[in-house]
């Protein structure tokens, strides 16, 4: 059962990372999933539910608005479960992510934007159409769905605890629906209330005026393009609780920590895993790190999704590539 590979992921400490920064930097390898990325967990917890409350049958479509690792963690499910996939994705999704998703048989849906369930031509908006109007459907919307929460609070929350022995003080997490930082959080404050779990998100996306308690402006919302984080409205799958600080980065300052991470190390992050990098370069000072500090970075995914806007003018590209895929 694909359920028996989802999680248990390895948590190893970065010696080029920790001796930047002069503590203890510890990574959470979500690319070890077998969909190679975290959102493996959220997306089982989703299906699962749906199948056994009988809100699909077999055959039927699973559907979902992604900016691509979800989609493809519902895809693979789907597949190896006997139903199929219908993914909307938003136009920023990357080529390398489309591909997976038609490998694992997934129609994709191209759409003008993600901008929630209220917004017409939104990912949300159209998936949630389609599901409505399309018998044996079932629109997973991990913005919304309690599972996202669960599922990191079942599964990633205990695995981090257990594999730092209890001694976690810091997590730094890439805030997209919110489901991982809120479902981890809220584990680990409930067994330390000292740790602290930081998000990031881009320029201009709203999470830190909500933390802030500053209303969402209405009009329209631009933040900087960094795929898989960053929000134009707050999901239900975000729990403002189990969340202390909300830091953002530009784009530009995320692509150059990816390149300069690739040329240091010889290894490729993930978009999202360069922004928390990234935000932990820019913020260091104000972070007060200390050199006993356990401090866990959340790689939700692996830098291969991103060759085309990330690497493409670094070389050699396909040597990483391919040890990675023979390490999976």
């Amino acid at each position: 059962m694909i359920k028996d590979f989802i999680g248990n992921t390895p948590l190893s400490r970065n010696d080029y990372l920790s001796k930047r920064y002069k503590t203890n930097i510890l990574i959470k390898e979500e690319y070890y999933n077998p969909g190679k990325s975290s959102k493996d967990r959220a997306a089982w917890f989703m299906v699962e539910d749906a199948i056994k409350k009988n809100k699909i049958v077999e055959g039927g479509t699973f559907v979902e608005a992604s900016s691509g690792n979800t989609g493809i963690s519902i895809a693979l499910i789907a597949k190896k479960l006997g139903y199929k996939a219908k993914i909307f994705v938003s136009s920023s999704c990357s080529d390398e992510k489309i591909e997976l998703l038609q490998s694992y048989g997934a129609e994709v849906e191209p759409c003008d934007n993600s901008n929630g369930l209220h917004v017409f031509n939104s990912t949300q908006y159209l998936a949630q159409s389609y599901s409505a109007n399309h018998p044996n459907t079932y629109f997973t919307n991990q913005y919304y769905n309690s599972n996202n929460i669960r599922a990191h609070y079942k599964t990633t929350g205990p695995e981090i605890w257990d594999q730092t022995n209890g001694e976690v003080t810091h997590v730094l997490v890439g805030v997209g629906t919110g489901g991982s930082i809120s479902g981890l959080g809220r584990f680990l404050k409930e067994r330390k209330k000292t740790v602290k779990i930081w998000g990031v998100e881009p320029l201009n996306s709203v999470y830190k005026l909500y933390m802030n308690n500053i209303p969402i402006p209405d009009e329209d919302i631009r933040f900087d393009a960094i795929e898989g984080i960053g929000r134009t409205f707050i999901p239900g799958a975000f729990d403002k609780n189990a969340v202390d600080h909300i830091f953002q980065i530009s784009k530009e300052k995320t692509i150059n920590m990816a390149q300069l991470f690739r040329e240091e190390t010889n290894q490729l992050l993930g978009f999202s895993s360069a922004a928390v990098v990234a935000a932990l370069d820019e913020f260091i000072e104000s972070m007060s790190l200390k050199p006993d500090d356990q401090v866990v970075l959340f790689f939700p995914d692996h830098g291969n999704r991103y060759i085309n806007k990330l690497y493409k003018n670094q070389k050699p590209i396909e040597s990483i590539t391919d040890n990675y895929n023979a390490s999976i």
